[in-house]
């Protein structure tokens, strides 16, 4: 839990504790099913990297045309042009609690992050599967996406092995990585999400009762303040 106090860029206002899980995993990992669960019952704030810089493009704004034209060209869009819309994104919210789906991409968008922002994650959330059946359930899903035939696929595994797995090496390094068997049934990964999720709302529970303490006994010391001061008041009436 990272006490963020700085106002944007991509910084915070007052002294709100921001949690942020990256959650990374390969194509078909079944990152974005356990994601809706998380927001359902965790409470938090799913942002995709991909999504943001899809609906910017959709927007037409300046900023959206000059991402379009970078994704044209074969260009790799600057990963300050990433964090500024996930920053947006976080502010607007008005939460303090963000799963950030599929980002940081490589080790490059990763140091950005946490340049700009000055957030480590809370940790990195792993799902763990064989590529065999990422495989599988990216050919069987027909959703309709044109990237998903073996060629396309087998290239995003590629880029995902080369450039992510390095971020979740990192992070494991540091103790930072929690990894989730992504092979099992829906349901029963989601048993294990649950279990890593649970401390986290247990710690903003008792903070909670901390804050809520704190409060109570600053009231009591203000009243007795007061009182103390209205006793005086007393004394020095009398003794005219």
């Amino acid at each position: 839990m990272v006490d963020s106090s700085k106002d944007v860029n991509g910084n915070f206002p007052g002294d709100k504790k921001i949690i942020v899980v990256f959650v990374l995993g390969g194509p078909g990992s079944g990152k974005g099913t356990q994601c809706t669960r998380i927001v359902e019952n965790f409470g938090f704030t799913h942002l995709s990297a991909g999504d943001l810089l899809r609906a910017e493009i959709k927007s037409g704004s300046e900023n959206g045309t000059m991402i379009s034209n970078m994704i044209k060209e074969g260009k790799i869009v600057p990963s300050e042009v990433t964090i500024n819309l996930l920053q947006k994104a976080m502010l607007e919210s008005g939460n303090d609690k963000f799963l950030i789906d599929g980002f940081p991409r490589n080790e490059e968008n990763r140091a950005a992050f946490e340049n700009v922002t000055k957030i480590e994650p809370e940790f990195v959330l792993f799902f763990d599967c064989p590529e065999e059946e990422m495989e599988q359930r990216l050919l069987s899903r027909n959703q309709g996406r044109d990237d998903d035939n073996i060629q396309t696929i087998r290239k995003r595994f590629r880029v995902f092995v080369e450039s992510s797995l390095p971020v979740v090496e990192y992070y494991d390094m540091k103790g930072k990585v929690q990894k989730v068997d992504a092979l099992k049934p829906i349901d029963e990964v989601f048993e294990s999400v649950k279990a890593i999720f649970a401390p986290l709302n247990r710690a903003a529970s008792d903070d909670n009762k901390l804050h809520y303490i704190q409060g109570i006994l600053f009231v009591r010391a203000a009243e007795a303040r007061f009182e103390c001061s209205r006793i005086s008041l007393i004394r020095w009436m009398i003794s005219f």
